[in-house]
């Protein structure tokens, strides 16, 4: 079993998180008639394409029936007035932990063990641009863009919408279909075509085949978040081959906005305080997020995201603080607020060093919000 997940036609292309979530939310309407179609449309999106095989063809393959076998033809007891072919969904989702989100887990081959590792290939501008409008023309065909674009079909063609939808949205006209040589050559052009087609994508729930003219699959029941969460993963991992230093923010104000990519401990930081959902205070510190990744965030807008966060470790300096550190560690945290140009203006602040010193108080102090943080939530216990 555990080998068969692990083939590349059981590997996914959506989040694990985003196909367990909604593999539950079907298996908890099973009484819906079109069941069986939904399911296969969940299963088209959430895996890989190119093969014969793959959880999409094994599920058309299973009898309809209740009491059936269950996938990969393991025998099981009727269960709750599920059929086989819920049942195999509901396997599936139990041994997500087992899928794969990439191709990295497998193992090297001949070149690769003779020089005793495996070469990642660094996409270039190029690369990327071309890799990433391949993606745009896959989301594409499976409905991605159909709720804002509209379907192009026989008996309705949608025109030039798509392409006056971008132009009102960058004022840059002509850009659709997407052309590489185009977005290559201005990649600020780029980057803001990732960004709009973020705000524009939307995953489908169910279609219909329109047969006539070979004019193909319809699609409806548009969700907008699941559509948005699949993109950026699918965009981020293209961004992670290159160099450019860039992702699509998973979370806070800037969602969706280019950022400078930061190691996995930061990311796992701002992960844990914007997810925070302690009124004002996480406002603030999801506005100075915003602040600092943006893209070209230069030294006054650092320093407006550094002050920002100041303020709420300064609310709770005689509060919190006096349980998570020491009163000499406390007064530290603020002499670098105060004795730097950070905070105040006067002529006693040390204003001549580098920026970099910006990002280290920045860090410095979300940390210090996220250790207060987990002082209230014990204190609230």
């Amino acid at each position: 079993m555990s080998d068969r997940l692990a083939e590349p036609d059981y590997q996914l292309v959506m989040p694990r998180t985003l196909f367990t979530a909604e593999a539950a939310r079907l298996l908890n309407q099973r009484e819906l008639q079109d069941w069986n179609a939904r399911c296969e449309l969940l299963l088209d999106h959430a895996f890989v394409r190119g093969y014969e095989g793959g959880p999409l063809s094994e599920f058309r393959e299973i009898a309809g029936g209740a009491g059936c076998d269950g996938p990969w033809g393991t025998s099981s007891a009727p269960r709750s007035s599920m059929t086989a072919k819920q049942r195999f969904l509901k396997d599936l989702m139990g041994k997500a932990d087992q899928l794969r989100e990439d191709m990295s887990h497998r193992r090297p081959y001949w070149r690769e063990r003779k020089v005793g590792q495996r070469t990642v290939a660094v996409l270039d501008n190029a690369a990327v641009v071309h890799e990433f409008i391949a993606l745009v023309d896959e989301l594409e065909n499976a409905g991605y863009l159909e709720k804002r674009f509209g379907k192009a079909c026989v008996d309705d063609q949608r025109g030039d919408v798509p392409d006056t939808l971008i132009a009102r949205e960058l004022e840059v006209e002509g850009l659709w279909p997407l052309q590489q040589c185009r977005l290559v050559d201005d990649m600020d052009l780029f980057f803001s075509v990732v960004e709009l087609l973020h705000d524009l994508v939307a995953r489908p729930l169910t279609r219909w085949c329109h047969d006539y003219g070979d004019c193909g699959w319809h699609h409806r029941d548009f969700q907008i978040e699941p559509g948005r969460v699949v993109y950026r993963w699918r965009v981020n991992k293209i961004l992670a081959r290159s160099d450019l230093g860039l992702r699509l923010a998973e979370d806070g104000e800037d969602i969706g906005r280019l950022v400078t990519i930061t190691d996995d401990a930061r990311l796992e930081l701002v992960k844990a305080v914007v997810a925070r959902d302690d009124g004002e205070p996480a406002d603030q510190v999801r506005h100075a997020l915003a602040l600092f990744r943006q893209r070209g965030a230069d030294r006054n807008q650092k320093r407006s995201a550094v002050t920002v966060l100041a303020l709420v470790l300064e609310e709770r300096r005689h509060s919190v603080l006096i349980d998570a550190l020491a009163e000499s560690d406390r007064g530290a945290l603020f002499n670098i607020a105060n004795n730097f140009h950070v905070r105040h203006h006067d002529a006693k602040q040390k204003r001549d060093y580098d920026e970099f010193y910006l990002d280290w108080i920045f860090w410095l102090y979300l940390a210090s919000i996220e250790l207060t943080n987990r002082v209230i939530d014990e204190q609230t216990k």
